[in-house]
């Protein structure tokens, strides 16, 4: 037989020991009643002796106490330092409602051919008051000064509604756009009450805390609040400062505007948004929130503060807001220019021009402080007062700088000789 033609295997007959129904049971019974109080002590002795050990375990008892704790603790003091900034100025910040009266269409039908259709026609049936936008903003005095974008207020036919955090509306009033900025400052009234004594006292408002925006840095961190897409009021974004002394030209409103030395930010700015406070970790106030680009993702841009507390203080001073004027167009050479049409320079301010080098249609404005200067069509504005005017630097920085009334020097080039003008600066107004 080969080794591989193994013999079938038989295995060997077991005789069982015969158990009825009744001991079958009661053998199971018996068994799982011993199985379960052996687990129960077993369980028991395990549960105290793990616990014991972990209560003597190192920084076991601040981890439970925290476990314990029923409200949120911050994982890090940069996210407590947010949580304390966002709690303490969000009375301060506001939505604001812009309201104007339309016309109400009504339809109706002519017949010019009755036996073949009507023709539908629409006219106006009196007017309703409609929200048209809305924005964001902040109270910067406790009597009810209100600092936004200059967007946000430019219709002199609509009525501006101030929406507090805490759900109270108030009326107000546009006290003054800025000129230049994209800024603008509304006016609410506080509320009376009837104090102890029966006499009227005024409540005063909850104001935001006002930083140096000349100290940021490129990478801080800042905090964005405003009334994202004009229904969630005080929507809060965290980011950080991605550049700044930006230029941007931004439109909104009806309005289109060069911009220049503002900050970037990667802080998400929606609509809504505008005129809403760029806060850093301390709760400071360093930007108004002002752009973002529509075709780009986290690029916003902010006014620095320090440009909105000049014409704050101008609105308390003198009622209104100013600049110093010179009265005259310009380009701002660079080397592209320079190259473009052969100039002696690479820096300064070439009167009449465009950015591309083009004719400006008017170089000089008649009656202001330009013309009686002197200055003329192609000159070049080497300095501002000792100066130099670059790119980084501009002519209109200089100017923004000084106030109507002051007296400047210009030195100048013209036709390749260089001269010195004096200047008394103008007024420019709203």
């Amino acid at each position: 037989m080969s080794i591989y033609d193994l013999s079938p295997f038989h295995p060997p007959k077991i005789k069982w020991p015969k158990i009825n129904g009744r001991g079958l049971v009661l053998t199971v019974l018996i068994s799982a009643i011993f199985g379960f109080s052996a687990g129960l002590v077993a369980a028991s002795f395990f549960y105290l002796e793990i616990k014991n050990f972990l209560l003597e375990a190192p920084g076991f008892q601040g981890i439970s106490d925290k476990v314990a704790e029923k409200e949120y603790v911050p994982q890090t003091s940069q996210e407590q330092a947010i949580i304390d900034v966002v709690q303490e100025t969000s009375p301060a910040v506001v939505s604001i409602v812009i309201t104007k009266d339309m016309p109400v269409l009504e339809q109706y039908y002519i017949s010019p051919f009755e036996e073949f259709f009507n023709i539908p026609q629409y006219r106006q049936k009196g007017t309703q008051k409609q929200e048209i936008g809305g924005g964001s903003g902040f109270i910067v005095s406790e009597d009810g000064m209100v600092l936004t974008n200059k967007h946000v207020a430019l219709d002199e036919g609509a009525d501006y509604t101030v929406l507090t955090n805490d759900g109270k509306k108030f009326p107000a009033r546009v006290l003054a756009r800025d000129p230049l900025q994209d800024l603008a400052i509304l006016k609410i009234e506080t509320e009376k009450k009837i104090d102890g004594n029966g006499g009227l006292v005024e409540t005063k408002f909850p104001v935001v805390k006002m930083g140096d925006s000349d100290k940021l840095q490129s990478g801080q961190t800042v905090i964005a609040i405003g009334n994202a897409l004009g229904e969630f009021r005080n929507t809060v974004s965290v980011g950080v400062i991605s550049g700044l002394g930006r230029t941007i030209t931004a439109s909104g409103g009806g309005l289109v505007e060069t911009i220049e030395d503002v900050i970037q930010t990667d802080a998400a700015i929606n609509k809504g948004n505008s005129g809403g406070p760029l806060l850093n970790l301390r709760g400071e106030v360093m930007g108004i929130n002002t752009a973002t680009v529509l075709e780009a993702q986290s690029i916003g841009f902010a006014i620095p503060v320090n440009k909105a507390k000049k014409d704050i203080e101008q609105i308390i001073s003198f009622g209104k807001i100013v600049y110093a004027y010179l009265g005259v167009y310009y380009a701002i050479i660079n080397e592209d220019l320079q190259l473009k049409y052969d100039l002696p320079v690479d820096y300064g301010a070439w009167v009449g021009r465009d950015a591309a080098g083009a004719q400006t249609p008017t170089a000089v404005i008649k009656n202001s402080a330009a013309e009686k200067a002197g200055l003329k069509q192609d000159d070049i504005i080497l300095e501002f007062n000792s100066e130099k005017i670059t790119t980084d630097n501009s002519l209109a920085k200089m100017i923004q700088k000084r106030n109507p009334g002051d007296e400047i020097i210009l030195k100048v080039l013209r036709d390749k000789t260089e001269m010195t003008l004096e200047a008394t600066l103008g007024e420019r107004e709203e």
